[in-house]
Protein backbone atom coordinates (compact mmCIF):
# COMPACT_ATOMS: atom_id res chain seq x y z
CA UNK A 1 0.00 0.00 0.00
CA UNK A 2 2.81 2.13 0.71
CA UNK A 3 4.87 1.74 -2.31
CA UNK A 4 1.78 1.84 -4.35
CA UNK A 5 0.93 5.50 -3.03
CA UNK A 6 4.48 6.38 -3.39
CA UNK A 7 4.25 5.42 -6.76
CA UNK A 8 2.00 7.34 -7.94
CA UNK A 9 2.99 9.93 -6.24
CA UNK A 10 6.36 9.72 -8.28
CA UNK A 11 4.78 10.16 -11.90
CA UNK A 12 6.23 13.51 -12.65
CA UNK A 13 9.99 12.46 -11.49
CA UNK A 14 9.61 8.90 -13.12
CA UNK A 15 8.86 10.63 -16.25
CA UNK A 16 11.79 12.98 -16.25
CA UNK A 17 9.45 16.12 -15.29
CA UNK A 18 8.15 15.71 -19.18
CA UNK A 19 4.44 15.70 -17.31
CA UNK A 20 2.38 17.24 -14.48
CA UNK A 21 0.81 15.17 -11.74
CA UNK A 22 -2.03 13.90 -12.94
CA UNK A 23 -4.90 15.93 -11.60
CA UNK A 24 -6.82 12.05 -10.65
CA UNK A 25 -6.13 8.71 -10.13
CA UNK A 26 -7.78 6.01 -10.43
CA UNK A 27 -6.38 2.57 -9.34
CA UNK A 28 -7.03 -1.25 -9.98
CA UNK A 29 -5.76 -4.12 -9.15
CA UNK A 30 -5.74 -7.71 -9.28
CA UNK A 31 -5.13 -10.53 -6.18
CA UNK A 32 -3.12 -9.08 -3.47
CA UNK A 33 -3.20 -6.07 -5.46
CA UNK A 34 -7.04 -5.84 -5.15
CA UNK A 35 -6.75 -5.62 -1.49
CA UNK A 36 -4.45 -2.68 -2.09
CA UNK A 37 -6.78 -1.11 -4.58
CA UNK A 38 -9.67 -1.66 -1.79
CA UNK A 39 -7.76 -0.25 1.21
CA UNK A 40 -6.22 2.69 -0.85
CA UNK A 41 -9.39 4.62 -0.85
CA UNK A 42 -10.46 3.41 2.63
CA UNK A 43 -10.92 6.28 5.38
CA UNK A 44 -8.28 4.65 7.25
CA UNK A 45 -5.53 4.79 5.20
CA UNK A 46 -6.05 8.44 4.59
CA UNK A 47 -5.55 8.63 8.02
CA UNK A 48 -2.77 6.54 8.59
CA UNK A 49 -0.59 5.76 5.59
CA UNK A 50 3.08 7.40 5.48
CA UNK A 51 2.52 8.01 1.79
CA UNK A 52 -0.63 9.19 0.72
CA UNK A 53 -2.45 9.52 -2.19
CA UNK A 54 -5.80 10.40 -3.05
CA UNK A 55 -7.64 8.38 -5.54
CA UNK A 56 -11.04 8.89 -7.64
CA UNK A 57 -12.14 5.57 -7.80
CA UNK A 58 -11.04 1.98 -7.16
CA UNK A 59 -11.70 -1.35 -9.29
CA UNK A 60 -10.51 -4.51 -7.11
CA UNK A 61 -10.61 -7.17 -9.22
CA UNK A 62 -10.72 -11.11 -7.82
CA UNK A 63 -9.25 -8.91 -4.45
CA UNK A 64 -8.71 -9.75 -0.83
CA UNK A 65 -11.91 -7.43 0.77
CA UNK A 66 -11.56 -8.93 3.96
CA UNK A 67 -8.06 -9.68 5.32
CA UNK A 68 -8.89 -11.88 7.99
CA UNK A 69 -11.43 -14.03 6.45
CA UNK A 70 -8.81 -14.91 3.62
CA UNK A 71 -6.12 -16.48 6.12
CA UNK A 72 -9.36 -17.79 8.41
CA UNK A 73 -10.58 -20.24 5.26
CA UNK A 74 -6.78 -20.71 4.33
CA UNK A 75 -7.00 -22.04 8.01
CA UNK A 76 -9.83 -23.90 7.95
CA UNK A 77 -9.45 -25.76 5.07
CA UNK A 78 -6.30 -26.92 5.50
CA UNK A 79 -7.27 -28.18 9.05
CA UNK A 80 -10.73 -29.76 8.26
CA UNK A 81 -8.56 -31.80 5.11
CA UNK A 82 -6.32 -33.36 7.57
CA UNK A 83 -8.85 -33.91 9.81
CA UNK A 84 -11.17 -35.81 7.71
CA UNK A 85 -8.02 -38.02 6.83
CA UNK A 86 -7.45 -38.80 10.70
CA UNK A 87 -4.56 -36.44 10.28
CA UNK A 88 -5.86 -33.33 12.18
CA UNK A 89 -2.98 -31.58 14.27
CA UNK A 90 -3.50 -32.13 18.28
CA UNK A 91 -2.22 -28.71 18.68
CA UNK A 92 -1.77 -25.76 17.28
CA UNK A 93 0.51 -24.84 15.05
CA UNK A 94 1.43 -27.63 13.40
CA UNK A 95 4.41 -26.80 11.31
CA UNK A 96 4.54 -26.69 7.30
CA UNK A 97 6.96 -29.19 7.47
CA UNK A 98 4.84 -31.58 9.28
CA UNK A 99 2.10 -30.51 7.35
CA UNK A 100 3.92 -31.60 3.93
CA UNK A 101 5.39 -34.88 5.12
CA UNK A 102 1.30 -36.06 5.92
CA UNK A 103 0.21 -34.24 2.65
CA UNK A 104 0.29 -37.16 0.33
CA UNK A 105 -2.16 -38.89 2.85
CA UNK A 106 -4.34 -36.02 3.47
CA UNK A 107 -5.07 -35.90 -0.27
CA UNK A 108 -5.59 -39.67 -0.57
CA UNK A 109 -8.15 -39.63 2.05
CA UNK A 110 -10.27 -37.36 -0.20
CA UNK A 111 -9.41 -36.77 -3.79
CA UNK A 112 -9.44 -40.29 -5.91
CA UNK A 113 -6.55 -38.16 -8.40
CA UNK A 114 -5.24 -35.17 -7.55
CA UNK A 115 -2.62 -35.30 -10.89
CA UNK A 116 -2.81 -33.25 -13.71
CA UNK A 117 -4.93 -29.63 -14.22
CA UNK A 118 -8.31 -31.00 -12.30
CA UNK A 119 -8.50 -33.09 -9.52
CA UNK A 120 -11.39 -35.45 -8.39
CA UNK A 121 -13.02 -35.99 -4.90
CA UNK A 122 -13.89 -39.29 -3.64
CA UNK A 123 -17.63 -39.40 -2.64
CA UNK A 124 -16.88 -40.32 0.76
CA UNK A 125 -14.35 -37.77 2.47
CA UNK A 126 -13.93 -35.91 -0.93
CA UNK A 127 -17.31 -34.98 -0.77
CA UNK A 128 -17.43 -33.73 2.36
CA UNK A 129 -14.26 -31.38 2.18
CA UNK A 130 -16.20 -30.43 -1.05
CA UNK A 131 -19.52 -29.18 0.58
CA UNK A 132 -18.02 -27.85 3.62
CA UNK A 133 -15.38 -26.11 1.36
CA UNK A 134 -18.37 -24.37 0.08
CA UNK A 135 -20.31 -23.36 2.90
CA UNK A 136 -16.97 -21.47 3.85
CA UNK A 137 -16.53 -19.97 0.63
CA UNK A 138 -20.06 -18.07 -0.17
CA UNK A 139 -22.65 -20.91 -0.59
CA UNK A 140 -24.26 -22.65 -3.61
CA UNK A 141 -23.44 -20.94 -6.80
CA UNK A 142 -22.83 -21.74 -10.39
CA UNK A 143 -19.00 -23.32 -11.17
CA UNK A 144 -18.42 -23.84 -7.36
CA UNK A 145 -17.50 -27.58 -7.93
CA UNK A 146 -15.43 -26.64 -10.88
CA UNK A 147 -13.32 -24.05 -9.04
CA UNK A 148 -12.67 -26.66 -6.35
CA UNK A 149 -11.28 -29.22 -8.82
CA UNK A 150 -8.63 -26.91 -9.89
CA UNK A 151 -5.49 -28.53 -9.66
CA UNK A 152 -3.22 -24.86 -9.35
CA UNK A 153 -5.79 -23.81 -6.65
CA UNK A 154 -6.00 -26.49 -4.27
CA UNK A 155 -2.14 -26.69 -4.53
CA UNK A 156 -1.55 -22.94 -3.58
CA UNK A 157 -4.68 -23.52 -0.46
CA UNK A 158 -3.03 -26.43 0.57
CA UNK A 159 0.80 -25.23 0.93
CA UNK A 160 -0.62 -22.88 3.61
CA UNK A 161 -1.13 -25.72 5.57
CA UNK A 162 0.20 -26.24 8.84
CA UNK A 163 1.11 -22.49 9.05
CA UNK A 164 1.33 -20.56 12.43
CA UNK A 165 -1.40 -17.62 11.99
CA UNK A 166 1.07 -15.10 11.48
CA UNK A 167 0.70 -14.80 7.73
CA UNK A 168 4.35 -16.17 7.19
CA UNK A 169 5.55 -13.35 9.71
CA UNK A 170 3.79 -10.28 8.51
CA UNK A 171 1.95 -10.14 11.73
CA UNK A 172 3.40 -10.11 15.51
CA UNK A 173 0.78 -12.26 16.49
CA UNK A 174 -1.96 -15.51 15.30
CA UNK A 175 -4.67 -14.20 13.48
CA UNK A 176 -6.11 -17.39 12.75
CA UNK A 177 -9.29 -18.98 14.92
CA UNK A 178 -12.19 -21.37 14.69
CA UNK A 179 -13.22 -21.07 18.22
CA UNK A 180 -16.92 -20.47 17.12
CA UNK A 181 -16.72 -22.11 13.50
CA UNK A 182 -19.35 -24.78 12.89
CA UNK A 183 -18.12 -26.88 9.64
CA UNK A 184 -21.29 -28.68 7.90
CA UNK A 185 -21.42 -30.79 4.73
CA UNK A 186 -25.48 -31.00 4.76
CA UNK A 187 -27.55 -28.57 4.47
CA UNK A 188 -30.31 -28.96 6.78
CA UNK A 189 -31.75 -26.64 9.88
CA UNK A 190 -29.50 -28.49 12.44
CA UNK A 191 -26.28 -30.55 12.27
CA UNK A 192 -26.46 -34.20 11.63
CA UNK A 193 -25.11 -36.59 14.31
CA UNK A 194 -21.85 -36.97 12.00
CA UNK A 195 -21.29 -33.31 11.90
CA UNK A 196 -22.15 -32.72 15.83
CA UNK A 197 -19.04 -35.55 16.45
CA UNK A 198 -16.62 -33.72 13.88
CA UNK A 199 -17.00 -30.20 15.08
CA UNK A 200 -16.31 -31.86 18.82
CA UNK A 201 -13.16 -33.77 17.45
CA UNK A 202 -11.69 -31.09 15.39
CA UNK A 203 -8.32 -28.92 17.00
CA UNK A 204 -9.68 -25.63 18.49
CA UNK A 205 -7.68 -22.55 17.96
CA UNK A 206 -8.49 -18.75 19.22
CA UNK A 207 -6.62 -15.66 18.18
CA UNK A 208 -4.35 -13.86 19.39
CA UNK A 209 -5.72 -10.49 20.76
CA UNK A 210 -4.82 -7.70 18.40
CA UNK A 211 -3.42 -9.61 15.55
CA UNK A 212 -3.29 -6.75 13.06
CA UNK A 213 -2.58 -3.57 15.07
CA UNK A 214 -2.19 0.01 14.13
CA UNK A 215 0.37 1.60 13.80
CA UNK A 216 1.81 4.87 14.58
CA UNK A 217 3.41 6.58 11.27
CA UNK A 218 1.85 4.27 8.52
CA UNK A 219 -0.85 1.49 7.34
CA UNK A 220 -1.39 -1.33 9.29
CA UNK A 221 0.95 -5.13 8.33
CA UNK A 222 -2.72 -5.62 6.80
CA UNK A 223 -4.13 -2.95 5.45
CA UNK A 224 -8.30 -2.45 6.76
CA UNK A 225 -10.75 -2.66 4.53
CA UNK A 226 -13.53 -1.56 6.26
CA UNK A 227 -16.42 -0.30 3.92
CA UNK A 228 -15.46 3.61 4.86
CA UNK A 229 -14.90 4.89 1.57
CA UNK A 230 -16.20 8.13 -0.20
CA UNK A 231 -15.55 7.67 -3.78
CA UNK A 232 -17.06 5.04 -6.99
CA UNK A 233 -15.77 1.36 -6.03
CA UNK A 234 -16.18 -1.35 -8.73
CA UNK A 235 -15.47 -5.22 -8.05
CA UNK A 236 -15.30 -8.19 -9.82
CA UNK A 237 -15.04 -11.70 -9.19
CA UNK A 238 -14.82 -15.12 -9.98
CA UNK A 239 -17.54 -17.63 -8.61
CA UNK A 240 -15.47 -20.77 -8.74
CA UNK A 241 -12.17 -19.30 -7.15
CA UNK A 242 -11.04 -21.50 -4.64
CA UNK A 243 -7.81 -19.28 -3.27
CA UNK A 244 -10.28 -15.99 -2.82
CA UNK A 245 -13.54 -17.02 -2.69
CA UNK A 246 -16.49 -14.99 -4.10
CA UNK A 247 -17.14 -14.93 -0.18
CA UNK A 248 -15.09 -11.81 -0.07
CA UNK A 249 -17.68 -10.27 -1.83
CA UNK A 250 -20.01 -10.69 0.65
CA UNK A 251 -18.37 -9.40 3.46
CA UNK A 252 -17.20 -6.14 1.89
CA UNK A 253 -20.98 -5.56 0.89
CA UNK A 254 -21.60 -5.80 4.42
CA UNK A 255 -19.19 -3.80 6.03
CA UNK A 256 -19.55 -1.18 3.39
CA UNK A 257 -23.30 -1.36 3.98
CA UNK A 258 -22.70 -1.05 7.87
CA UNK A 259 -20.58 1.83 6.61
CA UNK A 260 -23.11 3.55 5.08
CA UNK A 261 -21.59 3.29 1.75
CA UNK A 262 -23.44 0.49 0.08
CA UNK A 263 -24.62 3.67 -2.51
CA UNK A 264 -20.97 3.84 -3.58
CA UNK A 265 -20.07 0.13 -4.21
CA UNK A 266 -20.75 -2.15 -7.83
CA UNK A 267 -20.15 -5.79 -7.53
CA UNK A 268 -20.26 -7.92 -10.61
CA UNK A 269 -19.82 -11.78 -10.88
CA UNK A 270 -18.38 -14.07 -13.47
CA UNK A 271 -18.77 -17.35 -14.44
CA UNK A 272 -15.39 -19.15 -14.31
CA UNK A 273 -13.11 -21.05 -12.36
CA UNK A 274 -10.29 -19.68 -11.91
CA UNK A 275 -8.29 -17.20 -9.66
CA UNK A 276 -8.43 -13.48 -11.48
CA UNK A 277 -9.83 -15.41 -14.45
CA UNK A 278 -11.73 -12.84 -16.53
CA UNK A 279 -11.46 -11.91 -20.13
CA UNK A 280 -10.52 -8.45 -21.55
CA UNK A 281 -14.04 -7.98 -22.76
CA UNK A 282 -14.97 -7.93 -18.89
CA UNK A 283 -12.46 -5.96 -17.80
CA UNK A 284 -12.43 -3.03 -20.50
CA UNK A 285 -16.48 -2.91 -19.70
CA UNK A 286 -15.82 -3.00 -15.96
CA UNK A 287 -13.35 -0.48 -16.23
CA UNK A 288 -14.92 1.78 -18.53
CA UNK A 289 -18.18 1.66 -16.65
CA UNK A 290 -16.09 2.86 -13.52
CA UNK A 291 -14.51 5.45 -15.45
CA UNK A 292 -17.78 7.15 -16.31
CA UNK A 293 -19.61 6.16 -13.30
CA UNK A 294 -16.45 8.65 -11.32
CA UNK A 295 -16.99 11.22 -14.05
CA UNK A 296 -20.78 11.89 -13.21
CA UNK A 297 -22.72 8.86 -14.98
CA UNK A 298 -25.19 6.73 -13.38
CA UNK A 299 -24.51 4.81 -10.93
CA UNK A 300 -23.91 1.07 -13.31
CA UNK A 301 -25.60 -2.43 -12.73
CA UNK A 302 -24.15 -4.93 -10.45
CA UNK A 303 -25.02 -8.15 -9.13
CA UNK A 304 -26.63 -8.97 -5.92
CA UNK A 305 -23.74 -11.27 -4.23
CA UNK A 306 -25.79 -11.74 -0.42
CA UNK A 307 -28.95 -13.25 -1.01
CA UNK A 308 -28.21 -17.22 -1.31
CA UNK A 309 -31.24 -17.70 -3.62
CA UNK A 310 -30.40 -15.60 -5.69
CA UNK A 311 -26.34 -16.56 -5.83
CA UNK A 312 -27.50 -20.28 -6.43
CA UNK A 313 -29.13 -19.60 -9.51
CA UNK A 314 -27.76 -21.85 -12.16
CA UNK A 315 -27.60 -18.53 -14.47
CA UNK A 316 -25.97 -16.64 -11.62
CA UNK A 317 -23.12 -14.61 -13.12
CA UNK A 318 -24.47 -14.39 -16.93
CA UNK A 319 -24.84 -10.94 -16.64
CA UNK A 320 -21.03 -9.73 -16.91
CA UNK A 321 -19.66 -12.64 -18.13
CA UNK A 322 -17.88 -12.10 -21.72
CA UNK A 323 -17.32 -15.29 -23.28
CA UNK A 324 -16.80 -18.76 -22.24
CA UNK A 325 -14.84 -20.95 -20.15
CA UNK A 326 -14.25 -24.74 -20.77
CA UNK A 327 -16.24 -26.47 -18.56
CA UNK A 328 -18.73 -23.64 -17.55
CA UNK A 329 -22.26 -24.16 -18.96
CA UNK A 330 -23.14 -21.40 -21.19
CA UNK A 331 -25.58 -18.56 -20.38
CA UNK A 332 -28.78 -18.57 -21.75
CA UNK A 333 -28.68 -16.59 -25.48
CA UNK A 334 -29.81 -12.94 -24.86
Amino acid sequence: MEDTNALANSFSTLTGGKYAQPSKNIIMGFSMGGHVAAAAVEKETAQTAKNRTTYAAAMPACGVMDEEYEFQWLGDYTLVAAHLAGLGPKTFPQGTDTYKALLPDILNASFSSYSGALWQENATQGAKLREIARNLTGGDRPVFNLGFRVAALQGAVFSTGGSDGTVTGILPRNIYGNATTTYRWTNGATPTAAEVAFNASVLRVTPAQNPNPALPDRVRYLPRVNGEVSVPVLTMHTTGDFYVPFRHQQLYRAAATAAGNGDRLVQRAVRAPGHCDFTAAELVEGFGDLVKWEAGGARPAGDDVTTPAVIADPNYGCKFTRGTRPGVDACPAN
